[in-house]
């Protein structure tokens, strides 16, 4: 970075110097090159603007010592990364990061786990459909020591094979859910009922009538609610807020969003557990909230294929990448939606689209934002938000490129201090760290800055601090950075997306009335 006195030179500054010396010929021309280099290695776009790029804050803390007893609902693939986060991973997932980690210097994840803060909690409870998944939490709750061997455990936490059981134990103050999302409404309605603070996934609710009936119980109760999009600890996407709040892009018309993936469990086609039968799960539970249905282990491990139990590409992904523009540009609710899209390639009988495109208008702020996805492409495509001035990339790592047309930065174009097709302002936190990954779906989100983060150098889990800050609020009593209210627009937002879908219709937020039209 420059100091305060250190001058800046531009092109206009090196030629009239040159014009006062007698001609020179090859010697002048040296010089120029010279200075233009100079001024190159010296001008930084983020000095002039007064922007402090790596100033990050340190994690939320309250300095309190309060214990809070959490039980998890739901330990299938999400629940276990969750608990993983809270500090309670599984003997046999320790072992495999530690040997991995002997094998790969550059695989970091044991390290990073055992160096995550101390959340200050218990797992007293815990409850799931499958028998299998249940007694891996029960395991994974009892691993507060961090051992690498199931054979040094000693089960303290309780199972319970119904959620209504759990969130009304004595010995339960919170509860994670981490469910199929025909179940997140109705679990965290009963859990705010009972006095129980609640972390719950995305999407919030299957419908919207869920979305109003849940958002008015939080409202009544005196519970914190955090929905789980992690990506709000996202350091890039806390510098993006900063930077667009400085009005460094612009006047903002165009923002498009994405998702790719082009592999089966991208597209939620997980494996069948060989232990899956009718007796190692309890299928009545699993349907009660929605259409009944024959026994079926593709709907059960797979149910985000169906319209009964998940939201599809609407309430799953895009809600990563509206909740990531909404923290940094308070979009709210739009005022309109269409969408697009089917089944093309991925014909194994699920009733979601693997290709999904969704364009939502704001008028008020003469802006259009626009969300595609495909499940069978893997081409890399990211958020961009276009301002007249500047656009911005924004993912794990920033960037932002200058306008040729812009107005703002028209001297340094000029200058040629800042060229429309390099970033003049670039921000990656832990830019010198080599982060190893195990899989596609990993390297994706890790990508997305939904993965880790880097605080002061040191890599971090966004969910273990996404979870932090809500366990921080619980103990101060304040709202969280996904409260009820940020859930709320991210539910209805998605909603709108899907109801365009399958009715075929434009679909309109009658913002006075608070109705989907």
């Amino acid at each position: 970075m420059n100091s305060n006195n250190q001058k800046k030179y531009n092109r206009r500054d090196i030629i009239k110097t040159l014009a006062t010396v007698p001609v020179l010929g090859a010697f002048a021309y040296g010089l120029t090159k010279k200075l233009q280099y100079r001024q190159e290695q010296t001008y930084h776009i983020a000095d002039e603007l007064g922007l402090n790029l790596y100033d990050d804050p340190d994690p939320f803390s309250s300095g309190s010592d309060k214990l809070i007893r959490v039980g998890i609902i739901g330990s299938g693939i999400r629940g276990r990364q969750l608990l993983e986060a809270a500090g309670f991973a599984h003997p046999d997932v320790l072992k495999d990061w530690a040997m991995s980690a002997e094998q790969n210097k550059d695989d970091t994840r044991y390290q990073d786990y055992l160096e995550q803060d101390n959340l200050r909690i218990e797992i007293t409870a815990v409850c799931d459909i499958f028998d299998v998944h249940a007694r891996y939490a029960l395991e994974a709750s009892s691993n507060a020591t961090k051992k690498t061997s199931k054979d040094q455990l000693t089960i303290k936490a309780k199972r319970y094979k119904n959620y209504r059981d759990l969130i009304n134990a004595t010995d339960v103050d919170a509860v994670i859910i981490a469910t199929p999302d025909h179940w997140h409404a109705q679990m965290a309605i009963d859990a705010a009922k009972a006095g129980k603070h609640i972390y719950v996934e995305k999407g919030l609710t299957r419908t919207v009538d869920e979305a109003y009936a849940l958002r008015n119980v939080i409202k009544q109760s005196n519970v914190v609610l955090q929905l789980g999009h992690q990506g709000r600890q996202t350091a890039s996407f806390r510098k993006a807020k900063q930077l667009i709040d400085k009005n460094i892009l612009g006047k903002i018309s165009l923002i498009e969003v994405c998702t790719n993936r082009n592999d089966p469990n991208g597209a939620w086609v997980y494996p069948i557990h060989p232990d899956g039968n009718p007796q190692t799960i309890d299928w009545k539970q699993f349907i009660e909230p929605t259409n009944p249905h024959p026994f079926s282990l593709e709907r059960f491990f797979r149910w985000r294929c169906w319209w009964d139990y998940g939201t599809g590409l609407g309430g799953d992904l895009l809600t990563h990448e509206y909740d990531a523009i909404n923290q940094v540009l308070n979009l709210g609710i739009p005022h309109s939606a269409v969408a697009s899209g089917g089944i093309y390639f991925f014909k194994d009988g699920r009733e979601v689209p693997d290709v999904f495109q969704a364009v939502y208008e704001y008028p008020d702020r003469d802006l259009t934002f626009m969300y595609s996805a495909s499940l069978a492409n893997d081409n890399y495509r990211g958020k961009v938000i276009m301002g007249h001035d500047a656009t911005m990339r924004m993912e794990n790592r920033l960037e932002i490129f200058p306008d040729r047309q812009s107005t703002q930065y028209r001297k340094q174009l000029d200058a040629g201090l800042i060229n429309p097709d390099q970033p003049m302002i670039t921000y990656e936190p832990g830019r010198n760290a080599v982060d190893a990954y195990t899989s596609a779906t990993e390297k994706y989100f890790a990508s997305r800055g939904l993965l880790y983060t880097h605080i002061k150098g040191k890599r971090v889990n966004t969910a273990h601090l996404h979870i932090k800050e809500w366990l921080e609020c619980i103990r101060m009593n304040k709202q969280p950075s996904c409260n009820i209210d940020q859930a709320f627009e991210e539910a209805v937002t998605a909603h709108m997306a899907t109801i365009a879908y399958r009715e075929n219709r434009k679909v309109f937020w009658d913002a006075d009335k608070e109705q989907v039209v």
